[in-house]
């Protein structure tokens, strides 16, 4: 019987390289990227493509499922080292520079998501990311570096309040602040910062709620 190991890892090959292709075409063209298009860059048949990804809804889902298998991965590999000995404020510092280049990176992406009706379920990757922030931010506190009423919550709305359709110039400034906020020590006028940002996200997820 022929060993089907090499096939095995070709398809592989050919589903990485046309998820890097599609993010790539969709990134320039949008929703409207053609898959001969994705193919075309992916350097694959359009039937391979096809094997793989019947539509381009499948496909954009396989793109966020992607994305948020590597946050977690990276969220859980912080973790790993504040345990070995990492100071956890500058694993959360990067971290969260991963979301905010992460997130401006994937806004067509998840555009063409909405624009196509799509959508990935990342709610395990959500409990194992909040896992490994939680002994990061208890690690920064019992450092002295992260200000004591730091939470997991706290960290996700510094997710998703990030300007990400802002120039790079405007993130860096944004995220600079936000960082600073977050360290012991931080004005207590942040926390009023904190709240109008945790009501604007309440409010955007109502709206998205009542849309669907």
């Amino acid at each position: 019987m022929p060993d089907e190991r090499p096939l095995r890892a070709d398809a592989a090959r050919n589903r990485a390289k046309i998820l890097e292709a599609a993010n790539r075409q969709i990134m320039s063209r949008g929703p409207e990227a053609p898959m001969e298009a994705i193919a075309e860059d992916a350097g694959v048949a359009v039937g391979t493509l096809y094997r793989h990804f019947p539509t381009k809804q499948d496909l954009v889902r396989a793109i966020l499922e992607a994305r948020f298998d590597y946050m977690t991965a990276e969220a859980e590999a912080a973790a790993e080292r504040v345990a070995a000995g990492a100071r956890a404020l500058d694993e959360f510092t990067a971290f969260g520079r991963l979301i905010l280049e992460g997130a401006a990176d994937d806004l067509a992406v998840k555009t063409a998501a909405r624009s196509l009706g799509t959508a990935a379920d990342y709610a395990a990757h959500l409990v194992r990311v909040n896992a490994a922030l939680e002994r990061v931010i208890a690690a920064g506190v019992a450092d002295g570096d992260l200000r004591a009423d730091l939470t997991v919550r706290d960290a996700h709305l510094f997710f998703t309040a990030a300007p990400i359709d802002e120039p790079a110039p405007a993130r860096d400034r944004w995220f600079s602040l936000m960082i600073d906020a977050f360290r012991t020590g931080a004005p207590r006028q942040f926390e009023q910062v904190r709240q109008a940002t945790a009501a604007e996200a309440a409010a955007e997820a109502e709206a998205r709620e009542t849309t669907q």
